[in-house]
């Protein structure tokens, strides 16, 4: 096979070992791809993006806390890292969610594509080949929040600091959003600080509500 016929080597990530194993097997049942590795690992994928190389990597956009590496670095984090420090690889964000807030997140980060779980293989086929020619390729859903969202500036907040908004609109004082995140108090209110800056907001009231108007959060 020549270099041009090569198949498109593809790196998974999702903290879910069935997904991976679904996700491998539908893959490899695609003619020109070939899944290089797997991880559910944050960190470990950009360990493992400068070891395998891949052509694409389709990075699960909320790595949950049994999965989350021990700094904190989810799906959104992996793929600034990634794209930082390896140009010629691009990455998918293949995801449960479809709010505006996630796909914009992802896209800012650099992702080349935006794929729902429950959407059909040939979608996700699409994007990864999209992707590996340099193009972009959203689901229907994800498109719809680009095109909604544009002309408009958003502040941009980390995955981290939209977790801390988010039990924020739950109530929780910072002791609280310590303990559930895992963090020291003091980090919290590092996180709440740099928060009310990206806003331009002074108080708790204030930020949840320029939170949910800028589709930072959704009210659960």
């Amino acid at each position: 096979m020549s270099e041009a016929e090569a198949p498109l080597r593809i790196l998974i990530v999702d903290d879910h070992t069935v997904v991976r194993a679904g996700l491998r097997a539908l893959l490899e049942g695609e003619p020109g791809f070939t899944v290089v590795g797997e991880t559910g690992d944050g960190t470990d994928a950009v360990r493992l993006v400068a070891r395998l190389h891949p052509d694409v990597v389709l990075m699960d956009l909320r790595l949950t806390d049994t999965g989350k590496s021990p700094d904190g670095v989810d799906g959104i984090e992996a793929t600034r890292r990634i794209l930082a420090a390896f140009a010629g690889t691009r990455v998918v964000v293949l995801t449960s969610y479809g709010s505006q807030a996630d796909v914009l997140r992802a896209v800012e980060a650099g992702a080349r594509g935006y794929v729902l779980k429950a959407g059909p293989p040939d979608e996700l086929f699409r994007a990864v080949r999209a992707a590996a020619a340099g193009g972009m390729a959203l689901a229907p859903e994800a498109a719809a929040s680009v095109v909604g969202h544009a002309g408009r500036s958003r502040p941009v907040l980390s995955e981290r600091e939209i977790e801390v908004v988010r039990l924020l609109a739950r109530g929780h004082s910072n002791r609280a959003i310590a303990s559930a995140l895992f963090l020291a108090e003091a980090t919290v209110k590092t996180h709440l600080v740099r928060i009310y800056r990206k806003l331009g907001t002074e108080n708790r009231a204030a930020t949840v509500s320029e939170a949910l108007r800028l589709g930072l959060i959704e009210l659960v």
